[in-house]
């Protein structure tokens, strides 16, 4: 019998670690990422990364369904999964998790696309990374643990500024400005601006990636009313590895 959970809000496991796993992936672990980017190629998606962050999350995991020979959620004491991945170092914007048990990865995997709700974790579309974990139980059970995030990038404020800068740009023969310690002031602020020059627009703006500038933001460059332009970066803050990237960009004649 094939037991399965999906685990959204999954613990890790006291006394197991998020030391790096010095080896693998196992055959197993390397035919299940395979097997999961098949799926969603045949879904028109894109492939998963391999993450050494979340495949030390899973670890930290596994180690303790192992232990216990018991799928489960969350055991008592243990820390969620957002906490798990925070202290694998990972930023993310979304976190989720499939663990199972079966006699081997082959019924694993197709157990997990059998199961909607572990479907619908692999082929999600807002994950982008994965790592996966799989270990032998005393009984000679495999039992796996698959984590998903999106992974947000870490950069520094100026690399931040720096991409929304180069969009601006490319988008229109708008100058940009460098960055002065006022705008990210500005940033930080919930309104108005800081500093003695005030911007015809200020637009203020989260996003887990910089790769496109918001509609509203394009819309007001097409209208050729700004010649100059200062970009600022600010931290959004972040609860449990939850990350996102703050920017205000201030428009001037």
């Amino acid at each position: 019998m094939v037991v399965l959970v999906v685990c959204l809000g999954c613990g890790v496991a006291r006394g197991a670690s998020l030391r790096p796993v010095t080896q693998g992936p196992s055959v197993a672990e390397q035919y299940l990422f395979s097997a999961a980017n098949e799926a969603r190629e045949q879904v028109g998606l894109r492939p998963l990364r391999w993450s050494g962050g979340l495949y030390r999350a899973a670890n930290y995991h596994v180690l303790l369904v192992a232990e216990r020979g018991v799928i489960s959620h969350q055991f008592p004491g243990e820390p969620d999964l957002t906490e798990r991945g925070e202290e694998a170092g990972l930023r993310f914007s979304e976190i989720a998790e499939n663990v199972a048990e079966a006699p081997t990865a082959i019924q694993i995997q197709q157990a997990w696309l059998n199961s909607p709700e572990h479907r619908r974790n692999m082929l999600d579309p807002a994950v982008d990374s994965v790592g996966i974990r799989v270990v032998r139980g005393r009984g000679g059970e495999l039992f796996a643990v698959e984590d998903f995030d999106r992974t947000v990038r870490n950069l520094s404020l100026s690399q931040q500024e720096a991409m929304v800068g180069r969009m601006l740009e490319s988008s229109s023969s708008i100058q940009v400005l460098p960055t002065t310690e006022e705008a990210r002031r500005t940033c930080m602020m919930d309104s108005g601006y800081a500093g003695p020059r005030q911007p015809m627009f200020v637009m203020r703006f989260t996003a887990v990636q910089l790769n496109r500038l918001p509609s509203e933001l394009e819309q007001r460059l097409a209208t050729g009313r700004y010649h100059q332009a200062e970009v600022g970066a600010c931290s959004a803050g972040s609860s449990q590895g939850f990350s996102m990237y703050s920017i205000a960009v201030l428009l001037y004649k």
